[in-house]
């Protein structure tokens, strides 16, 4: 089973539980607030914003778990418009090697 399957089946399964429908809207806006919950862990790594009281290692940590939740939703919200990723990848950005 391929990751974006698996993303899939997950993001699905959440939404039945909280019982929302996941539109092209949701999966955009879900992005948004991903990007923002990254983008605040970037901020208490690099030492831009408080700690609160976590380790460098921590901090690095929910970076990271940061990162996956961000980079997921936007292969899900890829996967709903049904963009092929390579396919665009080459077009947008390797054609110019």
């Amino acid at each position: 089973m391929e990751l974006s399957d698996r993303l899939e089946k997950l993001s699905a399964r959440y939404g039945e539980h909280v019982g929302f429908e996941r539109d092209g809207d949701w999966f955009l806006l879900k992005l948004q607030e991903e990007i923002g919950e990254l983008t605040q862990a970037y901020l208490q790594v690099t030492g831009r914003s408080r700690a609160k009281g976590k380790s460098p290692e921590e901090l690095r940590d929910a970076f990271q778990l940061e990162f996956a939740d961000a980079f997921c939703q936007l292969l899900l919200l890829a996967r709903h418009f049904d963009i092929d990723v390579p396919r665009e990848i080459e077009r947008k950005w390797l054609s110019h090697e």
